[in-house]
């Protein structure tokens, strides 16, 4: 019988954030949002107080006077740098690997004994601890939906010593009969609050269903939820590796904005990093989408939402292309009067690289061999000297001041209290006194 593991990085923005401040462990940290808004992270300290994901920033104090707050904008350069570093020594220790978020991973362990498991996921834990300082909680089961309830254990449990096996029809039995329902991967909000009102609380409790009844009650997929809680091995790993069909990029401004060129530089800045995620899975785009929004908590301002989409003759993953299309909707369905607070960037129709169909009418096999050149080194100044070290013109422009500098607009996105990049800027480099 196969294994499967699952390899979880605990509290994953706070611990990022706490490699390079040793000072911060056993102290409560929060992460904030974009726009540095609500709480997206939380350590272990900060939850034990009290706090809740999504509890406005500005309430921090009042909520509990007194408290002291370590308080961190989302760095997410930082992050993605720090999580692809466990990512590599996770496919280094297994043999198939599939990256199903930022920082959770799943993993096959075909042919391992299973007395060697446990002593595998500890290994791993001290090994990725060690050498990046992110720690992880590890899961192993027949299957991938028992491996991801180990790994809850694995990470609540001081006793698991940060690995947690599910290898026993006794286990499995123990492990459902103390898991919320709500909590079982693979079971969303709408489903929990349907088979809580049916008398279910536990995962065993759903488990215990006839198959007759659950087939007739629910979809495909819930379906093999339930068979893999009994055991079986259902979810396809297909379902772990596929790419998206869709990628977004949008944010709130910090204020709201009127001006069609203050919006198309974060438009801009907004496709380009879809162009950016395109490179990244070897994929391109067919479709770019644009959408523009008022703000509706505004009842005294008039209110616009607008939206638009174009086809690429031939499917993109440039930088040039995707933002000059964006550029371009975004004219179309801007109507100048209206206070804009959010905006966004689509891309969709995305598939393989090497299954693109050019066309005949505009395709140019020497610009494009250009743009990816251009592109790829791009990339590779971006990776070595920080994100947007490089950018398009369109992404930042010089707007004259009427006394003194002119001002460089390029990302308006509030962000107080980012900490620096010692992992990917030179310029960040930790100091030593």
């Amino acid at each position: 019988m196969g294994y499967y593991a699952v390899i979880d990085c605990d509290n994953c923005y706070v611990s990022c954030e706490r490699v390079f401040r040793p000072d911060l462990r056993r102290k409560p940290v929060v992460v904030l949002s974009n726009n540095d808004g609500c709480v997206v992270a939380r350590s272990n300290e900060a939850k034990q107080i009290g706090v809740k994901a999504g509890t406005p920033y500005y309430q921090l104090a009042s909520l509990f006077p007194g408290q002291q707050f370590a308080v961190f904008s989302s760095n997410y350069e930082l992050y993605a740098d720090m999580t692809a570093r466990v990512m590599s020594m996770i496919r280094a220790a297994a043999p198939v690997c599939f990256r199903y978020s930022i920082d959770e991973a799943f993993c096959r362990l075909d042919g391992m004994p299973e007395n060697l498991l446990k002593t595998w996921g500890e290994t791993l834990h001290k090994r990725i601890l060690r050498n990046t300082g992110m720690p992880v909680s590890i899961g192993i089961a027949p299957n991938k939906t028992l491996a991801k309830m180990a790994s809850h254990y694995a990470k609540h449990y001081r006793g698991y010593r940060h690995c947690c096996v599910i290898d026993s029809d006794e286990k499995r039995v123990k492990a459902l009969k103390h898991y919320p329902l709500k909590e079982v991967w693979g079971i969303g909000r709408r489903y929990a609050v349907r088979l809580e009102s049916m008398g279910d609380r536990t995962a065993w409790d759903f488990s215990c269903h006839h198959a007759d009844w659950v087939r007739l009650q629910f979809n495909v997929s819930l379906q093999r939820t339930w068979m893999e809680l009994g055991g079986k091995d259902c979810v396809p790993d297909e379902q772990m590796a596929s790419h998206k069909k869709s990628i977004c990029t949008s944010r709130s401004f910090s204020g709201m904005i009127t001006d069609l060129t203050d919006l198309s530089t974060h438009v801009a800045n907004y496709a380009s990093r879809c162009a950016e995620k395109l490179r990244r899975q070897h994929a391109m785009a067919s479709v770019v989408g644009v959408f523009a929004d008022t703000n509706h908590f505004r009842d005294d301002l008039p209110q616009y939402q607008a939206c638009g989409d174009r086809r690429l003759l031939t499917p993109a993953s440039a930088t040039q292309p995707i933002v000059q299309t964006a550029l371009d909707i975004l004219r179309h369905i801007y109507r100048p009067g209206y206070h804009y607070k959010r905006a966004g960037v689509i891309v969709m129709g995305i598939q393989e690289e090497e299954g693109v169909q050019t066309n005949f009418i505009d395709f140019d096999a020497e610009r494009f061999k250009k743009m990816k050149r251009l592109d790829e080194a791009v990339d590779r100044i971006n990776r070595i000297g920080g994100s947007e070290t490089v950018v398009l013109a369109t992404q930042q422009y010089t707007r004259p001041a009427g006394q003194g500098k002119a001002e460089v607009f390029a990302n308006a996105i509030r962000h107080d209290f980012r900490s620096g990049n010692p992992s990917t800027r030179w310029s960040d480099l930790i100091e030593l006194h």
